[in-house]
Parts: structure tokens; C-alpha cells; sequence
């Protein structure tokens, strides 16, 4: 396969690496962008892991609770400008608590009734979408609850109450006092909106991601020319290390890095005299995982011109 200048554009883009490391890294895998990527991480080269794919939606993260039920949906729209609007603003606080009721699916929210009126969510959004405008779409929503306990929540750069740009919720099963539940499980899911953990613990991770993990961990120990018994402890370690960073429970608390985030917990058991359990969260980050489409204004201009 021939690697072409746009391909190793993005793969620049997308680790940091060096214009003929990436060619290499490209021949190296006949092209394929992931492996590339891997190739690069076993080499030192690349400066990380995560894709550097730029954010293309805007609009809101809303949160809303009741009870022992907290749901948070993503609404977006085109420009952050709508963000802004107030009606933008009471269309995603409305369509949050719909889902407390409806459920985190989103076929199922749009066809429930919209507060105060006869009309379902869809077209209520359809109506928002002709008033301002400006194409608007629920992109996904989650439901957390609880049989005895708290669900809390928190939204990251709020610009209003329960709208912002990250929402969280964390929930703790526990038949302990509920005010401080509450207190330690909104300091939780700072935590989460501050280091986003790719699952609660080791058992709820993506084996895939674990395999890819250990692939490059082996080839990074295999370049220090160590034999194989010293590289599959190096493994270990690493894949330990990686657990730590990336499973919620086994991170350093961000409120006393002393401790981690599941011995926080333990310790509010032992003040309550009850046991409690970090049982899920949900983080939603707006627009994470759409890449902006980039355009070359120049050749649009040209295009339109008719040249």
C-alpha cells in the first residue's frame, strides 16, 4: 500500500512524532493507522497514547436527579454560540429529566413526551431546531440509580445549574448517612471529571485494551535487550502501573492523593458503621470522539467560484 503525505499528516497530528518516524512507523505496518501508532509508543516515540482528534461538537451536557436516579444526555448543536441561549438551556435541562423517567436510550427519550406539552421530545427539538436555527442532535444519554444510597452528580465548567461541558455521575449503595454519601460521592466524580478512568476497576476494563497495552509494554522491554524472565516481570509492573492510572478505584484520590479513590470509600464505611460500595459512574465529556471536519476555506472559496 503507498503511504500518501496525508496519512502521515494525521498520524504527525496524532502522536507528535517526528515526519519520517511516522513514514517508518507507516511502512512498518502497511499503512494500517492504529498499529502505526503502536509502533511508534514501542519505539518511544510517540508523545501519546490518545487519539489528537480535534472536538467538532458543541451545545451542552445536562445532569438531573431524583430520588435515587440521576441521568446526564449530551445535546449538541453546531456553534457554541447556541450553548448560550436560554431556550438551547431549558431544552437540555427538560430532556435530562425526561431520561430520569424514560431510561438512557435514546430512541426511547426522543419518542416520550416533552414536559408540558403534547408533543414528543423529537419534535420539540425539531421546533428548537427551526426557532434558532441551527441543527441540534441528542447524541447519547445515561441513567444511574441505586436501590438503597445516593447517586451524585457534578457538571465541569457549568454555565448553568446541571448544564456544562462534562457531567458525572457516581453512584454509592450504602444504607449510611445520605448528606455525607452525597459529600464524598460529588468529590468522586470531580475526581472522574479531572482523570477520566476508563472503567471502575480491573475487571470492567476492555481486555482488547489490556492486550494492546501489554503488546507495547513487550516491545518496549524487548529493546532494553533484557532476557525474556526480566522482561515478563518489567510486563507486569507496567501493566500494574497501567492499572492504577486507569481504573477508577485503584487511582490516587485527587482529594488526598495519600489514599486512593476505593480506599476513600472504605473509610467512609468505617465512619458510618455500614458498609458502602462504589457500584458505577458515567462521564460525559461534550463532543469526545467526534473529530471536527477541517476544510480548506481557499479551495471552497475556488469551488464556489466555479474554478
Amino acid at each position: 500500500m503507498s503511504i500518501t503525505a496525508g496519512m502521515v499528516k494525521d498520524l504527525r497530528e496524532k502522536t507528535g512524532a517526528g515526519m519520517m518516524d511516522c513514514k517508518a512507523a507507516l511502512t512498518e505496518t502497511n499503512g494500517d493507522m492504529e498499529a502505526a501508532i503502536d509502533w511508534l509508543r514501542a519505539k518511544g516515540l510517540a508523545k501519546a497514547a490518545k487519539k489528537a482528534g480535534r472536538v467538532a461538537a458543541e451545545g451542552l451536557v445536562g445532569v438531573a436527579s431524583k430520588g435515587t436516579t440521576a441521568a446526564v444526555i449530551e445535546l449538541n448543536s453546531e456553534t457554541d454560540f447556541v450553548a448560550r441561549n436560554d431556550g438551547f438551556q431549558a431544552l437540555v435541562r427538560d430532556v435530562a429529566a425526561v431520561a430520569l423517567t424514560a431510561g438512557g436510550d435514546v430512541e426511547a427519550i426522543s419518542a416520550a413526551g416533552y414536559p408540558g406539552s403534547d408533543k414528543s421530545v423529537d419534535a420539540s427539538i425539531k421546533d428548537a431546531i427551526a426557532t434558532i436555527g441551527e441543527n441540534m442532535t441528542l447524541r447519547r444519554a445515561a441513567v444511574l440509580s441505586v436501590n438503597d444510597g445516593v447517586v451524585s452528580t457534578y457538571v465541569h465548567s457549568a454555565i448553568s445549574d446541571g448544564l456544562g461541558k462534562i457531567g458525572v455521575l457516581v453512584a454509592l449503595e450504602s444504607a449510611g448517612d445520605k448528606d455525607k454519601l452525597n459529600a464524598l460521592g460529588r468529590q468522586i466524580a470531580m475526581h472522574i471529571a479531572a482523570t477520566s478512568p476508563l472503567s471502575l476497576n480491573v475487571d470492567q476494563l476492555d481486555p482488547a485494551v489490556v492486550e494492546r497495552e501489554r503488546a507495547v509494554f513487550i516491545e518496549q522491554a524487548r529493546e532494553s535487550g533484557k532476557p525474556d524472565n526480566i522482561i515478563e516481570k518489567m510486563v507486569e509492573g507496567r501493566i500494574r502501573k497501567f492499572y492504577e492510572e486507569v481504573t477508577l478505584v485503584k487511582q490516587a484520590f485527587v482529594i488526598d492523593p495519600d489514599k486512593t479513590v476505593e480506599q476513600a470509600v472504605e473509610a467512609l464505611g468505617k465512619e458510618l458503621g455500614t458498609a458502602v460500595t462504589l457500584s458505577g459512574f458515567v462521564r460525559f465529556a461534550l463532543g469526545e470522539g467526534i473529530e471536527k471536519e477541517e476544510t480548506d476555506f481557499a479551495a471552497e472559496v475556488a469551488a464556489a467560484a466555479g474554478h
